[in-house]
């Protein structure tokens, strides 16, 4: 089921990419650069959210610590 889903998901991206830039290509080409890109695209966004996790971790620690940094001056430092 997943190889079929791939095949769907590649020909509509294939689709897509290759209309954007301009390609003339068959249905066969279409598809195989629609799994291509779908394989790479997914392999770059794993690494990217792989890395982005731990800068959006520190992020969003940095964010907290404001928050409450805020929230000590808002209501307990001025007693």
């Amino acid at each position: 089921m997943q190889i079929v889903f791939l095949v769907i998901i590649g020909a509509a991206a294939g689709f897509i990419a290759t209309r954007m830039m301009k390609v003339e290509a068959n249905i066969i080409v279409t598809i195989a650069i629609g799994i291509l890109g779908a394989l790479i695209g997914g392999l770059i966004l794993r690494l990217l959210l792989a890395v982005m996790g731990a800068a959006a971790g520190f992020i969003g620690a940095i964010i907290g610590a404001m928050v409450l940094i805020w929230l000590y001056r808002t209501y307990i430092a001025r007693r």
